[in-house]
């Protein structure tokens, strides 16, 4: 199973050049069932908010639905102790909370992989970051 960073979401919703098309098309495989994928309920509020910024409250409103509707993607919820490994991975290697809230919730759904253009996900020495 394939984890999710937000940016895949935003990329594809924003249209952005060659990360979108390759966004989109990782999007459109799990969509049709032939990746399984999974990500943060965090994911929402970033790609809503990233939407917002560049298009507009329509836009914005149109990919939070689009979101809750994504067929094959598994949302997982953020609970204490996943905010307490979130923690520790902000101590460990120095992440930005939300970043360490996203590689703790892959962590620990053991997934083969975290996909982002997020580098800062490399110094996760229990992951292994794919670019789109």
């Amino acid at each position: 199973m394939l984890y999710l960073d937000s940016n895949i979401f935003i990329y594809a919703a924003l249209n952005t050049g060659d990360l979108g098309s390759k966004a989109t098309s990782l999007l459109q495989k799990i969509q049709r069932g032939e990746e399984k994928a999974a990500t943060s309920v965090l994911t929402f509020d970033e790609t809503f908010w990233a939407v917002k910024k560049q298009k507009g409250i329509e836009k914005a409103l149109e990919a939070g639905e689009a979101f809750l509707r994504f067929p094959n993607l598994e949302l997982i919820p953020v609970s204490v102790e996943l905010l307490q490994s979130a923690l520790n991975l902000i101590k460990k290697y120095n992440l930005n909370p939300r970043d360490a809230i996203h590689a703790a919730t892959a962590i620990a759904e053991k997934v083969d992989a975290l996909v982002s253009t997020d580098a800062d996900f490399d110094k996760v020495k229990e992951l292994r970051r794919k670019p789109p």
